[in-house]
């Protein structure tokens, strides 16, 4: 059985679940309904058979005898009717007149008020299921009538009657309405079917689209496929909108890495092309025993040191921006001091730029980060702004509550270039004849994100100022708020 059910799709199962749910509503609303309608019907009998009795009615012992001898006369004497309830007089201990099949069978229960001797307000009554002397199920209704003389000299005794209703023609009313109730619930049921692979079908179909794209991606590996969104907020919306989410943010990552190969390719070309070039020169020279001058040589050699540096600066940096993003549940980021690391990126500044100024202004501030991909960030900020200062120029290094700011003395940025200083491989016009790789400024804008921060780059008039903020504190707390 289970595995029927888990053979069964998804369609399948909510139909199936939504019709039994229905169904087992349904049966329980008619069973409820037809136990309902018996007892109504089971009160209206005994409402009836109670109204068959009235105590006033044989108040006056000549009114009394009247009646009684009119029971007496008529006990049994007809047959039942749906309206009139037939009578049968007993003793204590039996029948005493309408001994005909119709008269009923007394129980106990009927002899004990029969016995009971009490009459008029303060009769003893019985209200039971029985039977006639013929076996016709009946409702019976027993009322004590207190002790009575029989005859002018005759002896006195306590007698009951028993009025009886058949039972029968409620019995017919509730297989009737048993019958009725059945068809009806047969008929809602098939109705739930229907209902139920329909509205699973409708509401199905935005998955049915789902996994056609994602068959049709996994087909042809075309990712960027989207669907419709339906209206609303509901699950089918909102898996709607999180697949097409997903595929446009595979399509992009799919287009920066084919991006990030391109211009990775066209950057080595380059400098593997030079390289080539120089080794070419060394390997003829050598071949026909044709030396070159020792400064050509010398001036040879650099180049191709050079070359190897730009490559290797090159391939760091693209196994740098190769790094994943961090993940949800990855492990957590360690409180670093920045201001550390921002005296350590400008010991190696100092080095690289050593005709330069340098005015400082460092206050302690700890963040949560990585630590070598946060100094490589920094040093690359700093190598920007060494790279771009005249001979003799000033560069200005602060870091207060959070916010480091690098500035340099520079020609500054055309303001129609700023928006792309980020973007990898991207290099102005002024910068493409200078040594690097276009990617320093990518690396610095993955790493502040990485920890929650920000970075901008603006003009200064003159120069170019770049800012950093990065959340964290002054000190260093037991506990920081995590910057991812």
């Amino acid at each position: 059985m289970r595995t029927r059910w888990r053979r069964l799709t998804l369609r399948g199962r909510l139909a199936t679940l939504t019709a039994v749910v229905v169904s087992v509503a349904v049966i329980l609303c008619c069973a409820l309904a037809w136990f309902a309608a018996r007892q109504q019907m089971s009160n209206q009998v005994d409402d009836t058979l109670r109204q068959s009795w009235s105590p006033t009615a044989v108040a006056d012992p000549s009114s009394f005898a009247t009646q009684l001898r009119a029971w007496c006369q008529t006990a049994g004497a007809r047959p039942f009717d749906h309206t009139e309830a037939v009578t049968t007089v007993i003793t204590p201990q039996e029948i005493a007149c309408g001994n005909s099949s119709s008269a009923i069978q007394p129980t106990p229960a009927d002899f004990a008020v029969a016995a009971s001797g009490t009459r008029e307000h303060d009769a003893t009554t019985v209200l039971h299921d029985g039977r006639t002397l013929a076996g016709t199920p009946v409702r019976v209704y027993t009322v004590s009538l207190g002790p009575v003389q029989l005859g002018i000299n005759g002896p006195q005794t306590t007698l009951a009657v028993s009025f009886a209703q058949p039972l029968e023609p409620m019995h017919r009313a509730l297989a009737k309405l048993a019958v009725i109730l059945t068809l009806l619930a047969l008929l809602v049921i098939a109705g739930a079917l229907l209902a139920a692979w329909y509205v699973t079908r409708a509401g199905l179909r935005p998955v049915d689209k789902l996994t056609a794209a994602v068959e049709h991606i996994a087909r042809t590996e075309e990712v960027g496929t989207t669907i419709e969104v339906g209206e609303g907020e509901d699950e089918i919306a909102r898996l709607s909108s999180s697949f097409n989410s997903m595929s446009t943010a595979l399509a992009s990552s799919r287009e920066r890495q084919s991006q990030l190969i391109a211009d990775a390719g066209h950057e080595l070309r380059t400098p593997l092309t030079s390289l080539r070039t120089n080794v070419d020169l060394l390997v003829r020279s050598e071949d026909t025993g044709r030396p070159l001058p020792p400064e050509t040589h010398a001036r040879l050699l650099r180049n191709m040191k050079a070359q190897m540096g730009e490559l290797s600066t090159l391939i760091g940096d693209l196994l740098e921006l190769s790094r994943p993003t961090r993940q949800q549940g990855a492990k957590p980021l360690e409180v670093v001091a920045l201001h550390d690391i921002a005296a350590r990126a400008l010991d190696r500044a100092r080095l690289r730029g050593p005709g330069l100024e340098f005015t400082v202004s460092i206050d302690p501030w700890y963040v949560r980060a990585d630590a070598h991909a946060l100094e490589r960030a920094v040093i690359n900020l700093l190598d920007n702004a060494v790279k771009f200062s005249p001979a003799g120029g000033t560069i200005d290094l602060g870091l207060r509550f959070g916010t480091l700011t690098v500035r340099d003395h520079g020609p500054g940025i055309p303001e129609e270039d700023l928006s792309h200083v980020f973007e990898r491989f991207w290099r102005s016009p002024a910068a493409r004849q200078m040594p690097g790789s276009g990617l320093g400024l990518a690396i610095v804008s993955q790493t502040v994100q990485a920890c929650g921060g920000e970075v901008s780059l603006s003009n200064a008039d003159p120069g170019t100022l770049a800012t950093m903020k990065l959340p964290g504190a002054p000190t260093p707390p037991p506990e920081l708020p995590s910057a991812v």
